[in-house]
């Protein structure tokens, strides 16, 4: 039978500790998120061993401090919700052990649920009359996806990047100008204070049909610019305005195509770039003159969180899907390989 109540939810893919308390008829109860940034800072990025000890340390605190804030105890919990993956297998590994443990104390279900769809599914967390079918733009450090959503479950990919993401490409670029770690959103900082037309960078792949991305090359444009450049303060501004300029352009572009090969009239973008207020503005502003929708999670679910594993895994649980007792993650897992939410 399937559950009714509240799911845990419970996210470590990599360098955030997410937990968070989702009930199908009542909402997300309560969310609670730990940023494991500043202790990466000092690497320059992510270290595996490191963001999983971090985890291990956070995750069992922040589990009680967010069922305390909904109100709750662990045995009121109707079923546990866990990332599975796509993510850094150390860190997976600590909250699946976790929630399966706890689940088998409990004695209700568990299940692991996709990183990627948790994202697709977060804008869910604003808005529950949001129903498929809708493309989605998957924007993050790691993805670059644009995916048609026939039904939850049902996801046929339409592009992907061929090389760096979007975010990936953010992060790289601000590391050649010397911003600090993480530098993506420091280079989208920086970006509103540069001239309009002082740099100019391509559109990648927009002068071609087809809906893949690929962002390596505008990275190489930008590293020639910087070095051929004075490197003043204003100059560091410009090119991050003018890369920005391109990512977003070329993200508006393919979205404008996928909806137009699509029966859909909805766009939902999720992932860590969907953050970005300029790419926010722009599809903003194409979906109002070309009469489509676009939806977004709230900036705090943008990134990774518990409350998107926990919103995906509710809704699994209460179409009575469940996973084995065993602790299995998947670092890499084909978003199309998930079953469908219901049968046909």
């Amino acid at each position: 039978m399937a559950p009714s109540g509240p799911v845990l939810g419970i996210e470590t893919s990599c360098d955030e500790t997410g937990v968070a308390v989702y009930d199908t008829v009542r909402g997300l109860l309560a969310h609670g998120l730990y940023s494991q940034v500043r202790m990466h800072a000092e690497y320059g990025g992510v270290v595996p061993e490191l963001a999983s000890r971090d985890h291990v340390r956070k995750l069992l605190p922040l589990l009680r401090d967010t069922l305390a804030r909904a109100g709750l105890g662990v045995a009121d919990l109707a079923g546990v919700a866990y990332t599975a993956g796509p993510g850094l297998v150390g860190a997976l590994l600590v909250g699946a052990a976790a929630a399966r443990s706890l689940a088998w104390a409990l004695g209700v279900p568990a299940i692991g649920v996709h990183h990627m769809e948790g994202h697709l599914l977060a804008p869910l967390l604003e808005d529950a009359t949001l129903q498929p079918p809708f493309v989605a733009l998957l924007v993050s450090g790691g993805h670059t996806m644009l995916i048609e959503v026939a039904a939850i479950g049902r996801y046929r990919l339409l592009g992907d990047t061929l090389d760096d993401a979007a975010g990936e490409a953010f992060d790289k670029t601000a590391k050649l100008m010397g911003l600090a770690y993480p530098g993506g959103p420091a280079l989208a900082r920086l970006a509103a204070q540069g001239r309009a037309g002082a740099f100019r960078f391509a559109r990648p792949m927009t002068d071609r049909p087809g809906l893949d991305f690929s962002f390596s090359g505008l990275k190489t444009q930008v590293l020639l610019a910087w070095q051929g450049s004075d490197r003043s303060a204003q100059t560091q501004a410009d090119i991050a305005r003018a890369f920005e300029e391109a990512i977003v352009d070329t993200l508006v572009v393919k979205c404008r195509r996928a909806l137009g090969a699509s029966a859909a009239d909805t766009l939902v973008v999720a992932g860590g770039v969907g953050a970005n207020r300029h790419l926010r503005e722009q599809l903003a502003q194409v979906a109002g003159r070309e009469g489509w929708r676009v939806a977004f999670p709230r900036l705090e679910f943008c990134t990774d969180n518990g409350a998107m594993i926990a919103l995906a895994g509710a809704l699994r649980l209460a179409a009575g899907q469940q996973a084995a007792p065993a602790i299995q993650v998947r670092p890499r897992w084909p978003l199309a390989e998930l079953p469908a939410l219901h049968a046909d």
